[in-house]
C-alpha cells in the first residue's frame, strides 16, 4: 500500500533542504521498497502571494488525508497579521491535527564531538499544544492582551489532559530507551500551573515503576545540560521550557543543524526541522539539510511503529546510520559543521550511503513517539 507524504516546502531555505530530504527519502524508498508517494502544496510566502494566506484551509484536509507531513522551515515572524492572512503553518498544523507531542532528540555523533562535556544521547518530549504560546492558549483570539499601552499580559494554559498525555508519551518512549525520565518544571514559582503539570506527571510516573523518575527545576536543568548532559535520557516538560532546552541540548551535542524534530499526535505526525528558515542564506545551496533529513527518518519510524512495518523501521535506521557515516568524515560536512559541502552534495552523500550499504539496519536507532 502506498504511503502518502504531504510536502510543504516553507520559506527561506525550506525549498532547498526539502528537496535534499526528498532525495534521501527516495533513496530509502528504492532500497527498502516502501511505496512512498509525495504530494506538494504551497504554504508560507508562496501561498500568501498566490491566494492571500500563508495557510489555506485546504492544507488541513490534505494533511489529515496524508499518512505523514514533511514541513520545511517557515518565516512566520515576518508574516503580516493574522487578519491579513499571516497564519503560522507550524502552529496551525499542531493545533488542527492535535500534534501534542514534540519529540526532539539530541545526540552526539562519532567523529563530531559535542561542544561541551561528555557524549549526549537524550530526547526532549515537549508538550506542543498549550503553555505560554499565544496562538495555543485561547479558543478565540491570542493569549496575549494589552489593556493599556503600558500594560501587556500573557495567558498560560496548562490542562490536566495535556499534562497527562505528554507524560504518558515520555514514559512510553523511556521504555524503548534507558528507562529514565526527568521532569522539568518551575513549580517553586508557578505553583498553580506548573503545580498541576507536576501533579499529573507524578501520577503517570507511579504507573511506570520500571522507569526511574526525577525532577529538575528549569533554570537548574539548563545549567546541568551544559555541565554534563550524559546522565539524561528522556526529558519531559511544558511547551516553552522544551523549546528552549531542546535548542540548548542540540547545540551542545554538536549543531542545531543536526536537530531533528517530530510533531506527533494520536492520528497524525509532521516531520519538521528544529531550526528556522535562515532567509539570509536562502538560494545559496549552503544550508545544512541534516535536521530535516533526520526528522523525515523519525516520521518513517513513527509510521513503522504504528503499522508494525519492519521495512519502515529499518529505513528510518538506515537514514540515521547514513547521516552518522557521512558526518563522521570531515569532508562530509556542510559549512556550519566546519566542512565545505553544499546542501545538494550533502544529501547526495547520504543517499549514496543508504544505497550502497549492505547492513540490515536492525535494532534501535531513530527516536520516535507513540501517542495513543
Amino acid at each position: 500500500m502506498a504511503i502518502r507524504i504531504l510536502v510543504l516546502e516553507g520559506d527561506g531555505i525550506g525549498p532547498e533542504i526539502t528537496a535534499a530530504t526528498l532525495a534521501v527519502l527516495r533513496a530509502a524508498d528504492r532500497k527498502f521498497s516502501l511505496g512512498l508517494t509525495f504530494e506538494s502544496a504551497a504554504i508560507g510566502w508562496a501561498s500568501h502571494k498566490a491566494v492571500g494566506t500563508t495557510f489555506p484551509d485546504a492544507i488541513e484536509q490534505k494533511a489529515k488525508a496524508a499518512d505523514g507531513v514533511l514541513l520545511g522551515p517557515i518565516s512566520h515572524n515576518d508574516y503580516p497579521p493574522r487578519e491579513q492572512g499571516g497564519l503560522n503553518p507550524s502552529g496551525e498544523l499542531r493545533k488542527r491535527l492535535d500534534l501534542y507531542a514534540n519529540i526532539r532528540p539530541a545526540r552526539s555523533r562519532a567523529g563530531f564531538p559535542p561542544r561541551c562535556g561528555a557524549s549526549v544521547d537524550l530526547v526532549i518530549v515537549r508538550e506542543n499544544t498549550e503553555g505560554f504560546y499565544a496562538d495555543r492558549s485561547m479558543h478565540v483570539g491570542p493569549g496575549e492582551l494589552m489593556p493599556t499601552p503600558d500594560l501587556a499580559l500573557a495567558i498560560r494554559k496548562i490542562t490536566r489532559q495535556g499534562s497527562t498525555r505528554i507524560a504518558e508519551a515520555a514514559f512510553k518512549l523511556a521504555l524503548q530507551r534507558r528507562k529514565k525520565v526527568t521532569c522539568v518544571h518551575k513549580a517553586n514559582v508557578l505553583r498553580v500551573s506548573d503545580g498541576l503539570y507536576l501533579e499529573c506527571t507524578r501520577a503517570v510516573a507511579a504507573r511506570y515503576p520500571q522507569v526511574a523518575y526525577e525532577e529538575r527545576i528549569i533554570d537548574a536543568m539548563a545549567a546541568l545540560l551544559i555541565r554534563d548532559a550524559s546522565p539524561f535520557d528522556v526529558i519531559v516538560t511544558t511547551n516553552m521550557y522544551g523549546d528552549i532546552l531542546s535548542d540548548e541540548a542540540s547545540e551542545i551535542s554538536g549543531s542545531l543543524g543536526l536537530a531533528a524534530s517530530l510533531n506527533a499526535g494520536a492520528e497524525h505526525a509532521v516531520a519538521q526541522a528544529q531550526h528556522g528558515s535562515a532567509p539570509d542564506i536562502a538560494g545559496k545551496n549552503i544550508a545544512n539539510p541534516a535536521s530535516l533529513i533526520g526528522s523525515a527518518a523519525m516520521l518513517l519510524a513513527w509510521l513503522g511503529e504504528r503499522r508494525a512495518d519492519d521495512k519502515l523501521t529499518r529505513a528510518a535506521n538506515a537514514i540515521e546510520a547514513a547521516l552518522d557515516r557521512v558526518i563522521a568524515s570531515p569532508d562530509g560536512r556542510t559549512r556550519d559543521m566546519g566542512g565545505t559541502l553544499g546542501t545538494d552534495a550533502f544529501a547526495k552523500r547520504v543517499a549514496e550511503a543508504i544505497s550502497s550499504s549492505t547492513s540490515p539496519f536492525q535494532g534501535e536507532g531513530t527516536e520516535g513517539c507513540v501517542p495513543e
